[in-house]
């Protein structure tokens, strides 16, 4: 019963707090003059990115290595397939795809890589892999501030000041901090009480990070992305995701592997390559129309549904 109460107490956390952190997030980048999708993909995506860190990384000094790897995997899985289908479902999503197009490459490149150190590490990946990813994210996210700062001077030469038609600047940091406080602690809530009703029922440890902590611990992507979609705001949505995955593999599961080698199974090696293809699948309806539609997003959806079904009635 307290399990319940406290579940139902993170999904208020949860949504109060995105909508709090995407308000603040989209009036901090037209104050500072910075497109949304930078915002999304650095601020925001490392803040709803937190819990998935806190687990794996937990998970990881806890020695449960297999479930560091399969939160992440599982993780990426829903906020790509199912958060952006079902945004697209709600209202269709248009892109600039010279905005997002190099980021979602770089999540599936991302995704790749995890694949190939599997190969080379065979059961486990090795420090140096962990080491190799984690200085990825490093330079990812130098190349992503040198491009904010650019966009930035722009938007200063073109004359464009919107200045007061926000709130001030320390008040927005102070929301946007205040927002991902109870995103954090909404999703905390959320995964420890599901997790506790899940090892209730014996389910395995590679089910639980795949199901119950992976989309426990995406509520904040999820939340944040459909209040942003709501307002209007598509491609702070979909910064969100795909920095929130790109974060999740080269700055998660490098800490979490720096910390302890990581243990990936060959059952991991399914959900990995279902990540890459579902990318794929993404990124070609994205290039194919310039906007990810109702249809396409129904597809994403349906396909996210086909995989959790053979997860758990085929054993793969």
């Amino acid at each position: 019963m307290l399990e319940a109460v406290l579940l139902i107490l993170g999904f208020a956390l949860l949504i109060k707090g995105a909508d709090i952190f995407v308000s603040a997030g989209v009036g901090i980048a037209k104050k500072l003059r910075i497109p949304a999708v930078i915002i999304g993909l650095t601020i925001v995506a490392m803040g709803t990115g937190t819990p998935e860190a806190v687990i794996s990384i937990t998970a990881s000094v806890q020695g449960a290595n297999s479930l560091a790897i399969s939160n992440v995997v599982g993780s990426n899985i829903f906020n790509l397939m199912f958060i952006i289908g079902l945004c697209a479902v709600i209202k269709p999503i248009p892109f600039k795809i010279q905005e997002i197009s190099k980021d979602f490459w770089i999540s599936i490149i991302a995704a790749v890589v995890l694949l190939g150190l599997k190969l080379i590490g065979g059961a486990h990946i090795p420090r140096w892999g962990s080491l190799i990813l984690l200085v990825a994210f490093i330079v990812y996210l130098v190349l992503l501030v040198r491009q904010a700062l650019k966009a930035q001077g722009e938007e200063k030469t073109a004359g464009e000041d919107d200045t007061g038609k926000t709130r001030r600047l320390p008040v927005l940091v102070l929301l946007a901090l205040l927002g991902c406080v109870l995103i954090v602690a909404g999703g905390q809530l959320t995964v420890d009480n599901a997790t506790k009703i899940a090892i209730a029922l014996g389910v395995t440890e590679r089910i639980i990070g795949l199901t119950i902590v992976a989309v426990g611990t995406s509520l904040p992507e999820l939340v944040t992305s459909l209040v942003a979609c709501k307002k209007g705001e598509n491609e702070f949505a979909l910064g969100n995701i795909i920095g929130s995955n790109i974060f999740n593999i080269m700055f998660v599961l490098g800490v979490a592997g720096l910390i302890s080698p990581l243990e990936f199974d060959s059952a991991l090696m399914f959900d990995t390559v279902f990540l890459v293809a579902g990318s794929l699948v993404a990124l070609l309806f994205v290039y194919t129309s310039k906007r990810l539609a109702r249809g396409e997003g129904l597809v994403m959806v349906l396909m996210y549904a086909a995989y959790m079904a053979l997860v758990f009635f085929a054993g793969l």
